[in-house]
C-alpha cells in the first residue's frame, strides 16, 4: 500500500477541501467587471506598462506561431535575435535585490552556476476570445464562500482578486485548452549531478470537452509511466471535481505488478511522490494544486520582479538532456530567460494544529496568465527550504500560456527535481483533445494496462 500511495501521488494532488470555513467575499460590482478589457486586460492584469518603461503595455500577446511553423518543429523561439540585457550572478545580485525573490537570492548565493540572464520584457500571454468573454461574463456572478465557488465557474473565476485564496484559485482553474495528450520527461538530479529519467504519458480532458459533461467535474485524466522499468505500465485515472467541498476527488490505479485496478486512496498535501526523491510534494504538481484548507492565505499585493518567461531556448528540440540541459545544482543557465513582469504575491501560513512539511509558502503569480512562476517554501521553523522555478512559454498555436518546465530546488541537499521536458520526444503535444466519458471509467483503465 505504501508503494501504491507513492506511485499515485506522482501525478495527482489531492482531494478534499475539508473543515475550516472562510469568510465570503463580495462579488465584483458591474463597475469593477467593466474594467476587464478597458484599463485591465481581459484576464485582470494592468494593461498599461510601468512608469519606468521597463514593462511594456499589453497589446494582445503572441497569438499565432511564426511563419512556416509546424508542430513537429517544437515551440521554436519567436524572438531569436533577442540578446540578454545583463546577467544577474552571485557577484552582482545585491544590485538587483529589489527585483528578486528571497528564493532566487538564495540560489544565486548558493550556486556559482545559477545565473539569471535578463532579456527585454515581452508580454506574450494570449488566450482565445471565447475565454476572455467567459471571464468577463462570469466575473460579477462568482464568489467564494468557504472553500467553494458559487455562481458557476469560469476559466479565471476572480480576475480582480480580493484575497489570497481567490488568487490561488485563479491558478488552479486557469484555461489550459479543451484537453491535452502529451508525453514528457522528469529528472531527479542528485547533489553530485547524477540523475535518471522518468517518462509519463498524460491524457487530460476538461469537462466541457467530454461527450457527456458531468455535474461538478473540472477535468478527468489518465496518466501512465513509460519509464523506468520499475514504474512502466502503471496507469491511473482521476475524476477532479470543481467544488472539492461538495465532492472529493475520485481516483483509480492499474498496478502493473498486481495486474489489477484498485480504487486509490485520497492523496494530498505533503505526500512525497515516487521518483522525485522527496523533492516535490503532491500539492506542488503544476506548481500548486489541491486542497488549501491547511493554510491561512494572504494577498500581499503586486510587485515587479524578474521571472522565468518566454523560455523558448529551453524548448529547443536539438537539445539533449545530458549534454545540454542538466547540470549539477541547476539546469544550464544559458538556456533560461528572465524578464521583468508584475506578479501577484500570495503568502500561505500553516494554520495552528495543521500538518504539512512547509510552515510557510510564498507564491508569485504572473499577472497576465495567473500562472505560478515561483514558490518559496519554508520549513516549520520558517527557514527557507525549497524554491520552485517554473519557466513559461506561450504555446502560440493554441493560445495557451503554460510551463516549459517545472523545477524545484532543495537548498538543504543541493539536489533538484526537473519536470515537463520533451526535447527528446518526437510526438508533439496535442492541445485539442476531446474525450468520451466511457473512456475514463475504471473498466477502461483495466483495458489500458499493458503489463
Amino acid at each position: 500500500m505504501k508503494n501504491l500511495n507513492r506511485i499515485l501521488a506522482t501525478a495527482i494532488a489531492a482531494a478534499g477541501l475539508l473543515g475550516t470555513a472562510l469568510p465570503a467575499y463580495a462579488k465584483l460590482t458591474a463597475a469593477e467587471a467593466a474594467r476587464l478589457g478597458a484599463d485591465l486586460t481581459p484576464m485582470g492584469a494592468e494593461k498599461a506598462g510601468n512608469k519606468d518603461g521597463t514593462i511594456p503595455a499589453w497589446t494582445g500577446g503572441l497569438c499565432a506561431p511564426p511563419a512556416g511553423w509546424t508542430p513537429a518543429k517544437g515551440y521554436v523561439d519567436p524572438f531569436p535575435n533577442d540578446k540578454p540585457k545583463f546577467v544577474i550572478t552571485k557577484a552582482n545580485a545585491a544590485q538587483y535585490k529589489d527585483k528578486l525573490t528571497p528564493g532566487t537570492l538564495a540560489l544565486l548565493a548558493k550556486y556559482d552556476n545559477f545565473k539569471m540572464p535578463v532579456y527585454e520584457t515581452r508580454r506574450t500571454a494570449c488566450y482565445p476570445d471565447s475565454v476572455y468573454a467567459d471571464v468577463k461574463n462570469n466575473a460579477p456572478k462568482l464568489e467564494l464562500a468557504g472553500f467553494g465557488i458559487t455562481g458557476g465557474r469560469a476559466d479565471v473565476p476572480f480576475p480582480i482578486p480580493k484575497s489570497g485564496i481567490e488568487a490561488i484559485y485563479n491558478h488552479q482553474q486557469r484555461y489550459l485548452g479543451a484537453g491535452v495528450l502529451r508525453e514528457y520527461n522528469s529528472f531527479p538530479v542528485r547533489p553530485n549531478g547524477d540523475f535518471y529519467k522518468i517518462g509519463a504519458r498524460e491524457y487530460r480532458i476538461f469537462n466541457t470537452s467530454l461527450d457527456q459533461p458531468q455535474d461538478n467535474l473540472l477535468l478527468t485524466f489518465q496518466s501512465a509511466f513509460t519509464t523506468p522499468a520499475t514504474l512502466e505500465g502503471t496507469v491511473f485515472l482521476v475524476h477532479e471535481p470543481i467544488d472539492q467541498v461538495k465532492q472529493v476527488r475520485s481516483a483509480w490505479i492499474y498496478n502493473a505488478g498486481q495486474r489489477r485496478v484498485r480504487r486509490a486512496p485520497d492523496l494530498a498535501y505533503d505526500n512525497f511522490t515516487d521518483g522525485t526523491e522527496g523533492m516535490r510534494t503532491s500539492d506542488q504538481f503544476d506548481a500548486w494544486n489541491g486542497a488549501p484548507d491547511r493554510y491561512d492565505w494572504k494577498l500581499i499585493g503586486k510587485k515587479e520582479i524578474y521571472i522565468p518567461y518566454n523560455a523558448y531556448k529551453l524548448a529547443d528540440k536539438k537539445l539533449k538532456y545530458k549534454d545540454n540541459i542538466i547540470r549539477k545544482n541547476t539546469i544550464n543557465s544559458d538556456l533560461m530567460r528572465y524578464e521583468l513582469h508584475r506578479v501577484w504575491e500570495v503568502e500561505a501560513n500553516l494554520k495552528p494544529g495543521s500538518k504539512h512539511i512547509y510552515g510557510k509558502r510564498v507564491f508569485y503569480l504572473d499577472e497576465d496568465s495567473w500562472t505560478v512562476v515561483y514558490e518559496d517554501a519554508y520549513d516549520t521553523r520558517k527557514q527557507l527550504w525549497r524554491i520552485g522555478v517554473h519557466p513559461m512559454i506561450q504555446f502560440y498555436d493554441v493560445k495557451i500560456p503554460y510551463f516549459r518546465a517545472n523545477n524545484w530546488h532543495d537548498l538543504n541537499s543541493g539536489g533538484y527535481y526537473l519536470s515537463g521536458l520533451d526535447n527528446e520526444i518526437k510526438t508533439p503535444w496535442d492541445w485539442n483533445q476531446k474525450g468520451r466519458w466511457a473512456d475514463f471509467q475504471p473498466d477502461a483503465l483495466r483495458r489500458l494496462g499493458t503489463k
